[in-house]
């Protein structure tokens, strides 16, 4: 029997101390322990993490929130959801919680009242927590691509730029440009310098 309990903190982010992969399984096991029932972890190709977000992190996700809800005010084709858990069935060593995941209204998709949602949102948004490397979040992109998700965003507060991913490839957006929600939010716009915090 594997010890779930053996954390350590690190730059922020609770991570565990052995190098051996964790089952989802044993994954729902440590998150349901009393003192995590109200905590944020993720399962990343085995490893359970914990990110802490800042006061920054939390406002760029209220504002991306808020614009993409009154986008679906006027289109109702979606929800926009927060730090709610994706997982595909089956799937052994990965269960995502975005910080934000717009899911398109389709057939037989309902929101999920009890348990992980089965299928990837259409589009993920993760914003950099100061201790995660943008190589990290890169290669998060491409597993939630290669699970079904449509595009994904990661938001990169000190550089106040977002990346955007496609199966088609990826782009870097700055000030002065324009964040679009692509085939999976059609009409919708955004200044890149909206989404964070004006001077």
């Amino acid at each position: 029997m594997r010890l779930l309990y053996n954390v350590s903190q690190r730059y922020g982010r609770i991570t565990m101390t052995d190098k051996v992969k964790y089952t989802v399984d044993e994954f729902d096991q440590f998150i349901s322990l009393p003192e995590n029932r109200d905590r944020s972890f993720e399962l990343i190709n085995g490893e359970i993490i914990e990110e802490m977000p800042t006061f920054m992190h939390g406002l760029i996700i209220h504002l991306l929130m808020f614009a993409i809800g009154k986008y679906f005010e006027k289109h109702p084709i979606g929800w926009v959801v927060p730090e709610v858990r994706f997982q595909l069935p089956n799937e052994s060593d990965y269960a995502f919680i975005p910080d934000l995941a717009v899911v398109l209204r389709a057939e037989g998709r309902k929101p999920i009242k009890k348990g992980a949602t089965p299928y990837m949102p259409d589009l993920a948004i993760e914003v950099q927590s100061p201790d995660q490397s943008e190589a990290e979040l890169v290669n998060k992109a491409a597993e939630y691509l290669k699970r079904g998700s449509k595009m994904v965003w990661n938001v990169y507060p000190e550089k106040e730029a977002v990346e955007v991913f496609t199966a088609s490839g990826r782009q870097l957006l700055t000030r002065g440009q324009m964040l679009d929600g692509g085939d999976v939010l059609p009409d919708f716009t955004i200044p890149v310098e909206n989404i964070f915090l004006a001077e």
